[in-house]
């Protein structure tokens, strides 16, 4: 029995992520600048912000670490390891590190 053959036709239904690292649904990239100016497809302003979507068990057990799941982000896409689990591929898997800020409403 080939153990890889039965991993690739397999369809996984989660991701958790391991140690000090968080799941990310990264925002769309932009297409239109702030000044409402349209730009080409092959343009794109690169988004660093996302929702976390899972928090790995040792980051919920420590207090000090404030992020919680549907956070919305701003990470360090450096990185950020891309997740090939759904067609978009905006899922990342991110070390607590590279989280560089909250967005918190006051």
């Amino acid at each position: 029995m080939d153990l890889n053959n039965n991993l690739d036709t397999m369809e996984f239904e989660t991701v958790e992520p391991i140690g000090k690292r968080v799941l990310i649904r990264k925002d769309e990239d932009k297409k239109q600048t702030k000044g409402g100016i349209q730009l080409p497809d092959n343009i794109e302003i690169p988004t660093i912000t996302g929702r976390i979507v899972a928090v790995s068990a040792e980051i919920e057990n420590l207090p000090e670490i404030p992020l919680e799941k549907y956070d919305k982000i701003l990470f360090n896409p450096k990185g950020a390891i891309p997740v090939d689990f759904e067609g978009s591929n905006r899922l990342f898997v991110v070390d607590v590190e590279n989280v560089v800020a909250v967005f918190r409403k006051s």
